[in-house]
């Protein structure tokens, strides 16, 4: 597993990574979306893909050649690669989605790996079943054993240059979930879809799709490539990278274009809604809607749109990575779509997790809501807070204070707390804070404090902080410390 993948940029859980696919002879840059083709119905041609949008690596339904009269016998005598004609890596899904649609399917998981093999597939995928949210715990258990029999069995064909990927089930329950990234992980198998979250995110469910994700990544560990089976929507891409995701898939592009829907990163718009393009890709800057509308060539047009749209934000990503803000543009994404919002406040609860990959250091920390004074640099603030040597008294000051005896004199400074002279400049503390902070900013700066005085009992801690009286009153009572407000 670590052969074949490094991550060498990280923010939160995100990170910009080399995925080696040594049957391609390509290494593939992530995070990115491996747009789906649809063998039989190919509204922009795969080599297309990758010369006009940058396409890396694309995935296709092994299954559906497998059970084609026309493509069946090309794909074996030609190969996968020709027969698509795209120059990238390949990777290929076994039949689950079918499974979970129509019950069943008419080939068992090593038929259709030993297929995918002999097509040319270059990242391969097992059949697992992929059990719908909120199932019952026990059938859960049932099928998550039987996909785990079926990652076991399928470690031999992993053996020469084609990838094989572990597919981490478990429903809503992210117990299980960790544990199905533990198996998947101890198989060596190479790269580790998050399945059977497609539905969470048609309803709208990103809190609990975060949760999931959050729970297979403990189980499989950081330096696994994750990959989000299903997710295509470029409003999610942000909040699921800094969850951890590397790759993503999705026929979005053209089934939306189909149904005459228009993307952007802050949803969807029905074309026939739109009077001007909120866009300046080559589509929106050549067209109007009426003209895409009125065109022979609408679904093209709108495919087109819809990649430009979804390889521009996967750029975007990237940047913040390597600036160091993809928090912030998780942010601004999620004030998009209040499910969105959820699903950020979701990867926030974890911020403990995310803090263990997250950057000691990187640009400046923009404090743009509440949500910010959750945000792992926070978190590492008040544990370093307890590392700090203090005198025997302290004052604590968020402005200038007069007539008050003490040793020492630290900031205070929403939401971090106590900030010692010597870190005044350094990151996170040196954070853009605008001039009206919400209780929460207040509320997480008190919790610092106390985090300080209990940690050194023996200091005697006088905060002096025009704080509103609710983050006051958030501020347990200590005998060594002593409140002015």
């Amino acid at each position: 597993m670590n052969d074949i993948f490094e991550a060498h940029d990280w923010d939160a859980a995100g990170r910009i990574g080399r995925l080696s696919v040594p049957r391609a002879g390509v290494t593939v840059e992530t995070p990115t979306i491996m747009p789906v083709v649809n063998p039989h119905i190919q509204t922009i041609p795969p080599r297309e893909l990758a010369e006009r949008f940058g396409a890396q690596i694309l995935i296709t339904n092994s299954y559906i050649l497998h059970g084609s009269d026309d493509l069946r016998e090309d794909a074996l005598e030609k190969g996968l690669h020709d027969l698509l004609d795209f120059p990238g890596a390949i990777m290929t899904d076994s039949g689950s989605f079918q499974l979970s649609e129509y019950g069943e399917i008419d080939v068992t998981s090593a038929e259709i790996l030993d297929f995918q093999r002999e097509i040319g597939s270059d990242i391969a995928t097992p059949v697992d079943i992929p059990t719908a949210p909120d199932t019952e715990r026990e059938a859960v258990e049932i099928e998550l054993g039987t996909t785990q029999e079926r990652l076991d069995a399928a470690a031999e064909f992993s053996s020469g240059k084609m990838l094989v990927s572990a597919p981490v089930q478990g429903s809503t329950y992210t117990d299980l979930r960790e544990s199905a990234g533990e198996h998947a992980a101890e198989t060596g198998l190479d790269v580790f879809p998050v399945g059977a979250v497609v539905p969470l995110m048609n309803d709208y469910r990103y809190g609990e799709m975060i949760d999931v994700v959050m729970a297979a990544k403990r189980g499989l560990g950081p330096a696994a490539p994750v990959h989000l089976f299903g997710a295509g929507h470029p409003m999610m891409f942000a909040l699921a990278v800094a969850a951890g995701c590397d790759l993503f898939d999705s026929a979005a592009y053209a089934i939306y274009a189909r149904d005459g829907r228009y993307l952007t990163v802050r949803g969807t718009e029905h074309l026939e809604e739109l009077e001007y393009f909120p866009c300046s890709c080559p589509v929106c800057a050549e067209h109007t809607p009426a003209g895409v509308e009125a065109s022979d060539e609408r679904e093209r047009l709108l495919s087109e749109h819809n990649l430009y749209v979804t390889f521009a934000e996967i750029r975007r990503i990237k940047a913040a990575i390597r600036e160091g803000n993809l928090l912030e543009l998780v942010e601004t994404r999620a004030r998009g779509h209040p499910a969105m919002l959820d699903g950020y406040r979701a990867l926030l609860a974890h911020s403990e997790q995310l803090e263990r990959t997250d950057p000691a250091s990187k640009s400046t920390f923009f404090y743009l809501s509440g949500e910010s004074a959750r945000r792992p640099e926070v978190l590492r603030h008040h544990r370093r807070l307890e590392r700090l040597s203090v005198p025997d008294s302290l004052l604590l000051a968020d402005g200038s204070v007069d007539g008050i005896e003490a040793d020492e004199v630290w900031t205070v400074r929403p939401p971090f707390g106590p900030v010692p002279p010597e870190l005044s400049e350094t990151y996170p503390v040196n954070a853009e804070l605008p001039d009206r902070l919400d209780g929460e900013a207040y509320a997480l700066a008190a919790r610092g404090v106390a985090r300080l005085a209990e940690a050194n009992p023996d200091c005697e801690v006088t905060l002096v902080a025009g704080w509103p009286e609710v983050a006051l009153a958030a501020l347990p009572e200590h005998t060594n410390c002593i409140l002015i407000s």
